[in-house]
């Protein structure tokens, strides 16, 4: 198994080099060759997997130049009971008739991005330990992907992390969580502007390939291929969860709909590789915010980014993006995995400001599944009103825009599974607005309200982030 780029322009690499790598040499997003196939006896022979079993069994098809034993090591570390609550790492569980909830945040930052994280501090530690290198991460978040790879990534061997947030754009608690680390490998940047500021600028700096070589650089934004690759495996995991119960004779190819809140499109574009893989899949439901480019863009075919001033600010902050950096390897799918088709489309983008694809329309939904919506604050809170009222159970802001749409496209005899984002603990003012219940913090975290924090301020400055990352970075 080797690994290309969408735009063409990339000789054909390992999984461990574009795991350091992120951004492929040309600019473009690392994929697969070919994408494994897997059969219904092979899915099959995974149902008494653990998660960590499991999580090796997926990604094997994958890394093929990790040893299997190395590989077995790295997924049992990173989802060990030490790292999550739930024993079974990833809890499914039926929120009521219609939805059930696929539980992705039992990890150390209550998110789900500490699904895909925890594995890919395993696998960079590893990689750059059999390569003798060093790395420095240059990240961006909107709330939650950054304190995933801090908590990730502190005191690993050969690694730095530069992780920017746009300033006032997120919760007190993701604030914390990433400030309060003292960390000497970790440095957090507030920049001035919004999620997609901070994306320019790392994508800026990635793409700069003498400045990228000079300082060893590399990102764990879900444009790097292992967080992708990651998160595969909990979708395989809810499918064999959900059909434990049916016959055996009816499990083979029996279809489910996902439903994931999207902002940067990288969890749902690991739904659609595995259901590319074999996994039955009959719908991906895309659900955004008031941010709703991505839904535009799967009702019309017409992709066309907001800029930052038009960006909103939201009560689901995470999904606070208008321009989605992982779109570029679902419509490299779309238009037949041909480099020379998506360069131009990106050409198109950069002049015009738009992709348009209204001729591939039809496909979007009838080959590939997808299928979308868009979800306010008042949906928000109506939401999580309605689902504590019903069931007793508390969903976090994003979840609620997931189980807002989830409704919208619910299919007779197709189990609708919502992947929840993250816990309600992170987001008390709007829990508390539709429920009137004051969430205190999780007792292993009492106190991170009140620590020190360490945050360095700075503008929408590219020559300012490169002189701080270059004097900073970590060299072999």
């Amino acid at each position: 198994m080797k690994y290309i780029s969408t735009r063409g322009g990339m000789e054909p690499a390992e999984y461990g080099e574009v795991l350091l790598e992120g951004l492929a040499t040309d600019g473009g997003l690392v994929v697969p060759e070919t994408v494994p196939q897997v059969t219904s006896e092979t899915i099959e022979s995974w149902r008494d997997l653990s998660y960590p079993e499991l999580a090796a069994e997926v990604l094997s098809l994958y890394a093929h130049d990790i040893p299997r034993a190395d590989l077995d090591a790295m997924c049992a570390r990173a989802y060990s009971r030490d790292t999550f609550v739930a024993d079974e790492v990833v809890p499914v569980t039926k929120l009521d008739d219609e939805i059930t909830l696929v539980g992705l945040s039992e990890g150390p930052t209550l998110a789900f991005k500490d699904m895909a994280m925890q594995f890919l501090g395993q696998s960079l530690e590893y990689v750059l330990a059999r390569t003798d290198r060093t790395l420095n991460i240059v990240g961006a978040t909107s709330g939650d992907t950054g304190s995933a790879a801090e908590y990730a990534l502190r005191g690993k061997d050969g690694i730095a992390v530069f992780m920017l947030s746009p300033q006032g754009r997120m919760s007190d608690f993701q604030r914390a969580q990433m400030y309060s680390l003292d960390d000497e490998n970790i440095h957090n940047i507030a920049l001035e502007g919004v999620f997609d500021d901070c994306q320019n600028l790392v994508k800026a700096l990635s793409g700069d390939l003498e400045f990228k070589r000079e300082n060893h650089l590399g990102t764990v934004n879900s444009i790097n291929l292992g967080r992708i690759s990651a998160q595969m495996v909990y979708y395989f995991w809810a499918w064999l969860r959900v059909t434990d119960a049916l016959p055996v004779t009816e499990r083979a190819g029996f279809e489910v709909s996902f439903t994931v809140p999207s902002g940067n499109f990288g969890n749902i574009l690991s739904g659609h590789m595995a259901k590319t893989m074999g996994l039955p899949v009959r719908k991906l439901v895309l659900a955004a915010n008031e941010n709703n480019v991505l839904d535009q863009f799967f009702r019309t075919g017409l992709y066309a980014p907001r800029s930052s001033a038009e960006t909103y600010l939201t009560s689901s902050p995470s999904m606070d993006i208008s321009k989605a950096s992982n779109l570029e390897r679902f419509i490299y799918d779309l238009l037949g995995r041909d480099g020379e088709r998506l360069s131009a489309a990106w050409r198109e983008l950069d002049e015009t400001g738009k992709i348009d694809l209204t001729a591939e329309h039809a496909r979007l939904e009838g080959e590939f599944g997808f299928v979308s919506g868009t979800s306010t604050h008042a949906d928000r809170v109506a939401t999580i009103r309605a689902t504590f009222e019903g069931t007793g159970v508390i969903i976090d802001p994003h979840t609620a825009d997931g189980v807002k749409v989830a409704r919208e496209h619910l299919e007779p005899g197709v189990p609708m599974l919502v992947l929840e984002t993250a816990k309600p603990e992170k987001f008390p003012e709007i829990v508390f607005e539709a429920t009137g219940k004051q969430l205190g913090m999780p007792e292993h975290l009492s106190g991170l309200l009140d620590l020190p924090q360490h945050v360095t301020e700075m503008a929408d400055d590219e020559a300012q982030l490169r002189e701080f990352v270059a004097a900073r970075a970590v060299k072999p």
